[in-house]
C-alpha cells in the first residue's frame, strides 16, 4: 500500500522512479517535486478490511515510495491507515529511510507488543556528505539510527535495510552499517544491490559524472558485472541479489558482519491470527 506517489526524498538511485510515467511525468525532477497524495486511503482501506471474505495477509508501506516523506507531516494519512490496521488487529511491515516514523510510535508499540508490526529502516551510509549527494532530502544518518533506536527502545522489531550497497560508491562501509545498526538495536540486517530499472539508468549516470567522474566507469562495469552484463537485472529470482563474482563478495562480506553482531536476516515474523474486521462502518462515510 503506497499512499504517495513521489518521494520528496529524491534519492538518485530510486527503483521507484519511472512509476511517474504512468502519470505522464518524468522520472527525474516531477518524481521528487510532483506529489500525488491519496487522501482518503484509511477510509477505503477501512472499508476494504470489512468486506465479507477478506483474508489477512501483512499489508507492507513503503513499497514504492517513502510513507514517512515529509509531506506525511502536512496530511498524516500513513498515520491514518496505521489506526485503522491498529484497531483491527492487523499486520503490518513498513519501510522508510526517515525518523519521522518515530512519531507513531504510540500506534506502532502496542501493535508490536501483540506481534502486529515491524519496521524496515533504510540506511544507505554513515557518510552524511555522500549521504546528501544520494539522498538530498532524506534524514541524515544519525537521525535514522536514533530512530532505530527510538523503536527498539519502544519494542518495536527493527530491520536495517543496508540498501542499496553501490560498487565503489558504499561498498566499502557494509561492516561499519552492520556494526553501527546492532549497536541501535535492530534486530535483524538485510541489504540488496543497487538497481537501476528503466529511466534510472541514465539519471544514475549523470549522478556519477556529476559526482565521481572518477570512478564512473568502475562502477558502472561492477554493476554490469552483478547485472548479466546489463545495468539492470529484472528476474524476479536473481534481482535483489545480484550475481557473479562481485555479488558473491558482497554476500559473503554481508553475512559474516551479521553473524558478527548476532543479527537474523531480514525477516521478522508477524501474527495474522486476531484480525478483528472493522466495527465503525459509519466513519466510512
Amino acid at each position: 500500500m503506497n499512499v504517495f506517489s513521489g518521494c520528496e526524498h529524491g534519492c538518485i538511485y530510486c527503483f521507484a522512479r519511472p512509476s511517474h510515467a504512468r502519470l505522464d511525468l518524468s522520472p527525474g525532477l516531477d518524481f521528487e517535486s510532483r506529489l500525488f497524495v491519496k487522501p482518503d486511503a484509511a477510509r477505503l482501506l477501512r472499508a476494504e478490511l470489512g468486506k465479507r471474505g477478506y483474508r489477512v495477509e501483512t499489508i507492507a508501506m513503503g513499497t514504492n515510495t517513502d510513507p514517512y516523506q515529509p509531506i506525511e507531516g502536512r496530511y498524516r494519512i500513513t498515520r491514518a491507515c496505521v489506526e485503522v490496521l491498529a484497531d483491527c488487529l492487523h499486520p503490518l511491515m513498513i519501510t522508510t529511510k526517515s525518523d519521522r516514523v518515530t512519531h507513531d510510535i504510540d500506534l506502532l508499540a502496542p501493535m508490536a507488543a501483540q506481534g502486529l508490526v515491524a519496521v524496515g529502516l533504510s540506511i544507505t551510509s554513515l557518510d552524511a556528505a555522500l549521504s546528501r549527494t544520494l539522498e538530498p532530502r532524506a534524514p541524515h544518518p544519525r537521525k535514522r539510527l536514533a530512530a532505530v533506536r527510538a523503536l527498539a527502545e519502544a519494542g518495536v522489531p527493527v530491520n536495517a535495510c543496508l540498501s542499496p550497497i553501490i560498487p565503489a560508491i558504499n561498498d566499502h562501509e557494509i561492516e561499519a552499517l552492520v556494526a553501527a545498526a546492532a549497536d541501535a538495536g535492530a534486530r535483524s540486517v538485510s541489504y540488496i544491490p543497487v538497481r537501476l530499472p528503466f529511466e534510472v539508468a541514465p539519471l544514475f549516470r549523470d549522478w556519477l559524472a556529476t559526482h565521481h567522474p572518477d570512478r564512473a566507469d568502475k562502477v558502472m562495469n561492477q554493476i554490469r558485472d552483478m547485472r548479466g552484463g546489463r545495468d539492470n537485472d529484472p528476474a524476479f529470482g536473481s534481482r535483489m541479489r545480484g550475481q557473479g563474482a562481485y555479488a558473491d563478495l558482497i554476500r559473503t562480506r554481508f553475512e559474516k558482519a551479521r553473524a558478527r553482531h548476532g543479527l537474523d536476516i531480514g525477516r521478522i515474523a508477524l501474527r495474522n491470527d486476531l484480525f478483528v474486521p472493522p466495527s465503525d462502518q459509519g466513519r466510512l462515510f
